[in-house]
């Protein structure tokens, strides 16, 4: 039984480092053709136990319902460089600032970024990283579930989104400032590139491999 486990173990960490983002029970035990999810449950708490004794840069955590192999925290930045984008820096800039923002109106998203953000929000709507809720005649935009889980955000409250992309990301206040204080009312007095975050900023990624 022990060398059972201790293979399933194995093979879930090859799961984990293989997929590059968080996945669920459900999907680990598909991607390991397990009979059964709770040999697999078992597995990641001995991984997690594993990886808690070891002196090593990787940790398995759990994000939401889902789990990632990943950096540890106090080693992303030194990674940063490295880390592979994965969506275009025009759809990166608009996923930070609906994220920095929220709810922010789809209108207001519009003056910061021009045009473009009608396009990216029904893109991020379609990767299921935000969500869009009729406000007046536009949307309100808010970040998902699916969203947190994908940049390894152990919360979903806006705060403390904010506060990860502040602390992690090196967005601020001002790099992430409206167009104006009334911009869902009147026109932008800023250029797109002024009011909002430098891309390269936010590409960091949840998993390690």
């Amino acid at each position: 039984m022990p060398s059972k486990v201790d293979d399933l173990v194995l093979r879930l960490e090859a799961v984990l480092f293989a997929s590059g983002k968080p996945l669920s029970v459900k999907e680990l035990t598909e991607a390991l053709g397990a009979p059964d999810f709770r040999p697999v449950q078992q597995a990641l708490k001995q991984l997690s136990r594993v990886y808690s004794g070891r002196q090593t840069a990787l940790e398995v955590r759990k994000v939401g319902d889902r789990y990632a192999l990943q950096v540890r925290e106090q080693f992303v930045a030194g990674v940063h460089a490295v880390t592979p984008v994965e969506m275009p820096p025009r759809t990166l800039k608009a996923l930070t600032l609906i994220a920095y923002h929220q709810p922010v109106r789809q209108s207001l998203l519009a003056k910061m970024l021009g045009e473009a953000a009608y396009e990216e929000v029904a893109h991020l709507q379609g990767m299921g990283l935000i969500h869009a809720e009729p406000k007046g005649a536009t949307l309100e935009l808010r970040t998902t579930k699916m969203f947190a889980e994908y940049f390894g955000i152990a919360s979903t409250k806006p705060e403390e989104i904010r506060r990860f992309l502040e602390q992690k990301l090196g967005v601020s206040p001002s790099t992430a400032a409206p167009a104006s204080s009334t911009a869902s009312e009147a026109p932008a007095t800023e250029s797109p590139e002024e009011s909002a975050p430098d891309p390269a900023a936010a590409t960091d990624t949840p998993a390690a491999g």
